[in-house]
């Protein structure tokens, strides 16, 4: 199965905290996920970046 890796950024700090994979057939649209934030010290939301 093909997978990409792809970086999360924090929506709130916008820094780059996380980085994962996903599956390129499952979805055509940016990811995003409830993470947590060390720089905020709370839980925020994470987008994927380029």
């Amino acid at each position: 199965m093909p997978r990409e890796l792809v970086v999360m950024a924090c929506a709130e700090c916008k820094r780059r905290n996380y980085t994962t994979d996903r599956n390129k057939k499952a979805g055509t649209g940016r990811l995003e996920m409830k993470k947590f934030c060390r720089f905020d010290k709370k839980r925020t939301l994470h987008k994927e970046t380029k």
